[in-house]
């Protein structure tokens, strides 16, 4: 079997979808650069607090991350039947599941800010400025999960361009105006952090009412309507239970890693945990391309897998991973490419951007695994239809080797550096799991159920 494979169709899909999903990636990235950058300017403190305060919104994007990755393969495999009818009653659990979770961490985050961010660091200054910014973003949350399950309703049916035009108007609007509020323009009051966050919230509200105004009125392929949310399949339901869980489970072990992440690096000074805002950046903006990739290549063997075309698949399976492992290789040079330049942007401490040197040097080398097996467990196996063997994969890894080599470390008085390369050494070692996992073919498992309704509902 060749290397790459000779169907031009999957590499005109691939970019087809991937462009406009990583233009997105990059400019929510921007938005969120916005923020950490021009907070930067503020001080260690800020830069901390915000960092902190954004921990919530990593918990609330991991939960709705996993209830898209049910939406999105589940959706996927009928797609490739041109069952619409079933991904209309998908997509009407998935914004129930979304819902929920977004009110839930919205209540928490706005009751109860300063309690939040004392679970991970006991500095007063960090304290202070992250309650601050909390307690006005957690409004965010609930038209967060609603819009991102919208534009992932989208995508499913290959319609990937309108989460690229709604972020960049969230874009434009979300830089005015931490502008105007954070730094006190147009005769405004300086805001400081709690500006930055009122102006994400403005982009939030935004982003939902134009996401779900362009999948209820203006989308001509799923023609999804306000009564399907009305109503819930029972068989469905089971079914995005039963492959939804382990996904959103998987969401969840790695939104307890990344909490884990920030307690234990909360252990040190401010200027350890700016830095590793910092290097969150950086890591972020290189993830984007693998991430625009990765969905893609998710919604291709989704399709391809539902109508069944194993032999297909396996073809563009060898291709996909030598794609991944090539973009790794390029991440990685480009993280100590442009580390010193990136960490200039920053009003930060001397001790910050020393911390923030090391830190991106670890990225450079973890980043090349996370390209190869991130990408590939989720754009294959998992998009595939073998769900839960990614949530057991993850689940050990964190558990056994992430967060107990890194508290071993830190109990040994190791320098941060070390303690953070314990929190990344999980990136390299699930590559030897995941090539063996993938040449297998063993995960390609098609999940729909047969509708007459729909088949016939996606053919006219």
């Amino acid at each position: 079997m060749a290397v790459f494979t000779k169907d031009r169709s999957f590499y005109k899909t691939l970019i087809t979808l991937a462009v406009p999903i990583s233009l997105q990636n990059l400019i929510t990235f921007a938005v969120n650069f916005a923020d950490n950058l021009m907070i930067g300017s503020l001080g260690d403190n800020a830069i901390s607090g915000v960092y902190v305060g954004n921990q919530m919104q990593s918990v609330v994007q991991m939960f709705v991350a996993g209830i898209e990755g049910a939406i999105l393969i589940l959706a996927a495999q009928y797609w490739g039947r041109k069952d619409t009818a079933s991904i209309r009653k998908v997509v009407s659990i998935g914004v129930k599941f979304a819902l929920g979770v977004g009110l839930a961490a919205t209540l928490a985050a706005v009751l109860f800010p300063a309690p939040i961010i004392r679970l991970f660091t006991q500095e007063p200054g960090v304290i202070q400025e992250g309650a601050v910014y909390l307690q006005v973003v957690g409004f965010t949350y609930l038209f967060f999960a609603i819009s991102q399950v919208m534009i992932a309703s989208m995508r499913s049916v290959e319609t990937a361009k309108i989460g690229l035009y709604i972020s960049i108007m969230a874009l434009v609007v979300n830089v005015s105006l931490n502008y105007i509020l954070i730094f006190g323009k147009l005769g405004l009051p300086a805001m400081g952090v709690r500006g930055a966050a009122v102006a994400t919230l403005v982009s939030r509200i935004l982003e939902m009412c134009v996401s779900a105004g362009y999948v209820f009125f203006a989308d001509k392929k799923l023609r999804l309507g306000l009564k399907d949310l009305l109503h819930t399949d029972r068989q469905l339901l089971k079914d995005f239970v039963r492959y939804g869980l382990p996904v959103i489970g998987g969401q969840v072990v790695w939104s307890i890693n990344m909490l884990a992440n920030t307690k234990i690096l909360g252990f040190y000074s401010a200027g350890v945990m700016a830095a590793a805002s910092i290097t969150g950046m950086l890591h972020n903006l290189i993830y984007v391309w693998m991430n625009g990739l990765s969905s893609a290549v998710g919604i291709i063997t989704g399709k391809t897998v539902g109508a069944g075309l194993y032999d297909k698949m396996k073809e563009y399976a060898k291709t996909v991973q030598m794609i991944f492992l090539f973009v790794g290789l390029i991440s990685g040079g480009l993280v100590l490419l442009f580390r010193d330049g990136f960490i200039t942007l920053y009003n930060a401490s001397p001790e910050a951007q020393a911390y923030s040197r090391q830190f991106m040097n670890v990225i450079s080398v973890t980043i090349i695994g996370t390209c190869y097996q991130a990408a590939c467990l989720f754009g294959l196996v998992k998009s595939g239809g073998d769900i839960s063997f990614v949530f057991k994969n993850d689940t050990v890894f964190v558990f056994l080797v992430v967060i107990p080599s890194a508290l071993i470390s830190m109990w040994l008085s190791a320098p941060p550096w070390v303690v953070f390369a314990c929190l990344k050494c999980d990136q390299i070692l699930k590559c030897f799991v995941a090539v063996v996992k993938i040449n297998r073919y063993n995960w390609m498992k098609n999940l729909t159920r047969d509708s007459k309704e729909g088949l016939a509902d996606g053919t006219e």
